[in-house]
């Protein structure tokens, strides 16, 4: 079963020069419930905008993106807010924690938006991802790979079908990057969770049974390419 199917799926936005630069351009690209897949993107390759739009951040302007069974195009906005609460997690590169509130309170607040506050489910989180002595602890006070934990333990919060990864270990040095790595893998297959990870990083390619270049999908990626080698 697939917990995410996109066809013809198409983005732009408006160039310098008065047109239109179409960013995500995919013919087809899917993932099964619970696999685990990495995507290669370098900088310039849509992979911001692609990750956006499978989170309902952003709406496509052309073609079909099934999320749980859910085409998120036929969705009002509350909607699709109510199902990326349920259905998504998502650990971002620059993690966006709040930096007002604790490790426990920013877990517990991304739970608020999905099926409710459970404090217990929190606190096993963040135990799990080591951090059961730092719960009060503020961001900027903790490390920047303590940080990446709780962004981990935050995307976990909701029992999500599929996790997002923009780059997660991106700040991390190597040998806390393949451990953070290891961990997001573990937990994610615990849980049954699809992981979906964008990284231009070989190691942590390397770490996936499946990779794909997302280059190669995204048409629009490969016509930009093609154009700067001319």
């Amino acid at each position: 079963m697939k917990i995410l199917e996109m066809k013809n799926l198409k983005k732009s936005y408006p160039s310098p020069e008065g047109g239109t630069q179409t960013v995500v351009d995919i013919g087809h690209f899917s993932l099964e419930t619970g696999e685990q897949m990495a995507l290669a993107g370098e900088s310039g390759s849509g992979k911001t905008t692609f990750l956006n739009l499978i989170a309902g951040i952003l709406r496509a302007d052309e073609g079909s993106l099934t999320l749980d069974g859910q085409d998120l195009e036929s969705l009002t906005e509350s909607q699709r807010d109510l199902l990326r609460a349920k259905t998504l997690g998502y650990i971002f590169q620059t993690f966006n924690l709040l930096q007002g509130y604790t490790a426990l309170e920013n877990v517990e607040l991304g739970m608020r938006f999905g099926p409710g506050l459970d404090r217990s489910r929190a606190l096993a989180l963040l135990k799990r991802v080591g951090l059961e002595k730092r719960l009060q602890y503020l961001p900027r006070q903790m490390s920047v790979g303590q940080q990446q934990r709780v962004a981990v333990a935050r995307a976990l919060a909701n029992h999500p079908k599929l996790v997002l990864a923009d780059e997660p270990t991106g700040h991390l040095d190597h040998g806390r990057a393949m451990e953070s790595l290891s961990l997001i893998q573990k937990i994610c297959r615990e849980n049954g969770t699809a992981l979906l990870m964008v990284s231009h990083d070989k190691e942590v390619l390397s770490r996936f049974k499946k990779v794909e270049n997302l280059s190669r999908i995204n048409r629009a990626a490969e016509d930009a390419t093609q154009g700067r080698a001319k």
